[in-house]
């Protein structure tokens, strides 16, 4: 049977690549976006397999409208595919109270709504699949985007939390952790309000060579079919090569710490 998809952020990027790749397969999608114009070509060329909504992850009700709209649409929602979100750039310093409520609201809150929504209907099915879209910088950091970091450590933390939840009702879910990769949100020009101690943090940052470090986004696509398709999929995928190894790496580092530290901490247990 052809599974139904919801995916938010299907404008561009990896949304737009897998909402493609899903519907070359035959699936029926539902895709989000803020502007459903960006979809128009494949809603000419898929027809009814393809539901193009309107949505605004950051508003709880409408995730909610929206997720019941898909239902009696398709009838079902197999797979939730949360992939909306965008980087805010600046040192931790630098963001102002409403930027990063901003990135939180649609990175963490966003996630959070959509998640809610489907519950319900996954539960009553006893199948479904959850896929958040969190990155390589929810599980090690990098300078300049300490709150896209926080953001996606606050999705990771409530991803691992929820496949302990929901495994009893049959539904799956998985952190997909990409590693950097060419698509607009690293090119987003949302920036804070700089401060020129930070300059020379900006400027490494903007000197590095990305040609090896950033993937391509059409090379995921397989990656996503695999994933969605899979009978007992991972609670975590990376994709690209620099990921694995930046992790091992943060993860030595602190375990390294940690063990240094034992003595004291075992103490601390009274």
């Amino acid at each position: 049977m052809s599974k139904t998809i919801l995916i938010s952020g299907a404008s561009k990027g990896f949304g737009r690549a897998w909402t493609e790749a899903f519907l070359a397969k035959g699936y029926k999608v539902a895709a989000t976006a803020r502007n459903i114009d960006t979809l128009a070509d494949l809603k000419a060329q898929y027809g009814d397999a393809i539901l193009p909504l309107t949505l605004d992850v950051n508003k709880r009700e409408d995730s909610f409208a929206l997720v019941q709209k898909v239902q009696q649409h398709f009838g079902t929602i197999d797979i939730l595919i949360n992939n909306a979100g965008y980087a805010l750039n600046g040192a931790v310093e630098e963001a102002s109270e409403a930027e990063a409520r901003a990135q939180f609201e649609t990175n963490f809150f966003g996630t959070l709504w959509l998640t809610q929504a489907v519950l319900p209907i996954m539960r009553n099915q006893k199948s479904g699949h959850i896929i958040q879209v969190s990155s390589i910088l929810g599980i090690a950091t990098l300078p300049n985007l300490g709150l896209y970091n926080a953001s996606k450590f606050a999705v990771e933390g409530l991803t691992e939390t929820l496949s302990q939840e929901v495994k009893q009702f049959g539904i799956n879910v998985t952190l997909v952790e990409p590693n950097g990769y060419f698509t607009d949100i690293w090119g987003n020009e949302i920036n804070s309000k700089s401060i020129d101690v930070y300059d020379g943090l900006r400027k490494a940052s903007a000197e590095t060579d990305r040609s090896e470090i950033f993937g391509k986004t059409s090379a995921t696509v397989p990656a996503i079919v695999k994933l969605v398709e899979a009978e007992n999929p991972p609670l975590r995928l990376f994709l690209g090569k620099v990921a694995l190894p930046f992790a091992k790496q943060v993860y030595e580092q602190k375990l390294a710490t940690w063990e240094e530290w034992a003595d004291v901490s075992v103490a601390a247990h009274g």
